[in-house]
């Protein structure tokens, strides 16, 4: 609520018809004359350095200070201080500035009057009779001065504080004062006193970073400058003589004289009733300090991304000339979910399954546009992006691109290899858990289960360099080179430019570069740079429509189960040697989203590519509710296809399967009351009647090899007789058994 809403009346100024701003006009028609008298101030300066009357040093003395200050002040009104960039997400919300700039800027009509009252009343009381220099205000702080053994009041006006603010340095000498004087001048001339006094009250700096009233009101009181009381008012204005001495944060009570005195000021000026002035003057000061909205940070990890990107499109003139305005691509909603999502996944899987750091980064697949981008956990603990920076082994995941290369060669994704333990010149790409299924495997099935030995087959058959111009033309930007473990993803990559090349897929083949700056505008509002990259033709339509759907089968039924949401997605996961890293890229046909997960000393984890899967999905989860339903283009028809990329066939010295003999069946077991032991029950060579079976057991066969040491007595229905041959005596089985023979 605004002053004038809670019962402050607006006082009449003393010396004036009406109130300050309805002077205005009136200024304005007397400019000329005013103007006129300026012409003396030339003459004046010479006096002031001593040049003596002379009219020709005068003249010098002019010529001398014009040489010196900028040709034109048209500017001023535009003014930001130098090195100044501010970033801007999708929706035109600041994320970040860089340098001493005013986060928020005021216009005159729309805050209390009483608020720029307070300032002409304390730093320029005659602001609306000079034009620039007020030679009685020099006078009367000269006097002031000299009576109080020291430097009590200044003479410069606003105007001449704003030409110091704009044009000059704080240096304190005879010559900076005179060109300070001169540029005033000048500024009257082209400005109105409205416009004058709102750029005035937009940069002045009033201590603790804060620069413009604001600002100001925000870092000291908590609140905006439309709900600043008249003693919160006199406070700030009382901080512009010496910020760091008259700060209410270090020394209030410095600051409450200081604001008394401004309160007393407006007082005799006018602009308060004594009854005001007094009951301010009461009033203790009550500050509430926030951290100035300029150093508020928002999606950092994106922002620091932006300002390593900015010399790329913009001079380092332009750089340090400050005032620099960077649109983005980063959507806030997207970016909030994008960090809720990673550190929920730390928190849930980091700590057991042994990694520390996770990143992600979502794309607009048919612009390239980084709409969400998390490098790790805190930015504020460690400002390393894992998803710009880090070079980490794709794994698995690189797999997309031998396939993308078989396919545009002319391979059906039903063409088929053994699946076997496999040796190619002394390297063995082994399987997950070294598991081989010892017979044919189609590409279609060895993507969605992701077998090494058949992506290792498919590349030698392809040939390392076409997989290699692929990879490349479909936006992965880092060097590879052809070796065997090239299909298995040994090249480093970074998360981006794999998200990015995946991309590619979802925007039907065509490659769109990714990035996050839209628009850079300068100081004035002019465009300078204006993100335009080129379409390019990556890969076949049919290519592509036919790799995501393999792709869509890995989310169906394969290793990317763990990231289904519900409507049609494609994607594939990847782990490099030890789990050392966890990756999930996925996509539907608006939206790409990589994940990562790892160590940054590339220790192994002991997770796997299933919890990058299922962070993918719950970040898909929440940023898709805004998105229609998009289907893949069908499946192109298999026969009838042609090549589009000519094979370069890799040829091995030697190349060798092991096929692994099936394993014995074990032995059966049957079960004792003490134990379980094999069974010694032989295969019957013969049928089985009742005959046979009651027939004795020779001594050879019978399982009693010592009978005086055995338990039990085998039960026989009749003794074993001796043969003619051998006329060997029938033995008594009783009295062996009982040691009796």
């Amino acid at each position: 609520m605004g002053l004038w809403q809670r019962g402050y009346k607006r006082v009449k100024p003393t010396n004036h018809s009406n109130s300050s701003l309805d002077l205005l006009a009136q200024i304005e028609q007397k400019g000329q004359k005013q103007h006129k008298k300026l012409k003396w101030l030339s003459l004046g300066l010479g006096l002031l350095v001593g040049m003596g009357s002379s009219a020709g040093g005068l003249f010098w003395l002019q010529k001398k200070i014009t040489a010196t200050i900028p040709e034109s002040v048209s500017d001023v009104v535009t003014y930001v201080r130098p090195n100044t960039v501010t970033i801007k997400a999708i929706d035109g919300t600041i994320i970040k500035q860089i340098g001493a700039v005013s986060h928020e800027k005021i216009k005159l009509d729309e805050i209390p009057p009483i608020v720029h009252q307070a300032f002409v009343a304390s730093e320029d009381k005659r602001f609306y009779q000079h034009s620039g220099v007020d030679f009685q205000g020099v006078l009367r702080a000269a006097w002031s001065n000299l009576k109080a053994g020291g430097v009590v009041e200044g003479g410069s006006t606003i105007t001449q504080q704003l030409s110091r603010i704009v044009y000059l340095d704080q240096e304190k000498s005879i010559w900076r004062k005179l060109k300070e004087m001169e540029i005033a001048r000048q500024i009257e001339q082209n400005l109105g006193k409205k416009e004058i006094l709102e750029t005035y009250l937009n940069l002045v700096y009033l201590g603790s970073g804060s620069y413009g009233v604001q600002d100001a009101a925000w870092v000291y009181f908590g609140k905006t400058a439309e709900n600043l009381t008249v003693a919160e008012i006199a406070t700030l204005v009382g901080i512009v003589p010496a910020p760091s001495i008259y700060s209410p944060l270090s020394n209030p009570d410095l600051a409450l004289k200081q604001r008394n005195t401004v309160l007393k000021r407006m007082e005799e000026i006018g602009y308060i009733t004594p009854e005001v002035a007094q009951a301010a003057i009461a009033s203790p000061i009550v500050t509430n300090p926030k951290q100035p909205k300029r150093l508020q940070r928002q999606a950092q990890y994106f922002t620091n991304y932006i300002e390593e990107e900015l010399p790329k499109y913009i001079s380092e003139e332009a750089l340090q000339a400050g005032g620099i305005v960077v649109e983005t691509t980063i959507d806030l909603r997207w970016q909030a979910a994008a960090e809720k999502t990673v550190i929920s996944a730390l928190d849930s899987y980091g700590k057991w399954q042994k990694f520390q750091q996770a990143s992600l980064v979502a794309l607009d697949s048919r612009t390239g546009g980084i709409k969400a981008m998390v490098g790790g956990r805190d930015f504020g603990d460690n400002q390393y992006n894992r998803v710009t920076q880090a070079q980490r082994q794709p794994g698995s995941t690189f797999k997309t691109f031998v396939y993308t290369a078989a396919l545009a060669a002319g391979f059906s994704p039903y063409k088929t290899y053994l699946d076997a333990e496999l040796f190619v010149d002394g390297y063995q790409p082994r399987n997950y858990k070294e598991k081989y299924r010892e017979t044919n495997v189609s590409l279609y099935n060895a993507l969605t289960s992701s077998i090494n030995t058949i992506a290792l087959q498919t590349s030698l058959d392809v040939g390392w360099n076409p997989i290699i111009k692929i990879a490349h033309n479909m936006g992965i930007e880092s060097e590879m080179q052809p070796t065997y473990s090239l299909a298995l993803g040994s090249w480093e990559v970074n998360l981006l430019e794999l998200t990015n090349a995946y991309a590619t897929l979802a925007n039907k083949g065509v490659y769109e570069k990714a990035h996050g700056i839209t628009k850079i505008s300068d100081r004035h509002g002019e465009v300078i740079y204006e993100a335009d990259f080129p379409s390019v033709k990556a890969i076949e339509t049919d290519t592509a429509a036919m790799m995501t759907w393999m792709l869509q089968g890995v989310v169906r039924s394969g290793t990317g189960i763990p990231a289904q949401i519900g409507r049609p997605s494609a994607g594939k996961t990847g782990t490099s040697d030890e789990a050392r890293d966890l990756w999930y890229v996925g996509y539907i046909p608006q939206v790409t989203t990589g994940v990562w997960l790892g160590n940054d000393d590339n220790k192994p984890t002991k997770g796997t590519s299933g919890a990058a899967a299922q962070m993918w999905r719950k970040f898909m989860l929440e940023v898709v509710k805004d998105i229609p339903v998009e289907g893949f283009p069908a499946r192109p028809r298999l026969t009838g296809r042609k090549a589009a990329i000519a094979l370069e066939p890799v040829k091995p010295k030697r190349k060798y399967y092991i096929r692994k003999a099936k394993p014995k069946a074990k032995p059966r077991y049957v079960r004792s009351r003490r134990k379980y032991y094999p069974s010694r029950r032989k295969k019957r060579t013969s049928p089985t009647t009742s005959a046979n079976r009651s027939k004795p057991l020779s001594p050879k066969t019978s399982p009693v090899a010592n009978p005086a040491s055995s338990s039990t007595s085998p039960t026989f229905s009749k003794p074993i007789k001796s043969t003619p041959a051998t006329k060997k005596p029938e033995r008594d089985w009783v009295k062996e058994r009982l040691g009796r023979q």
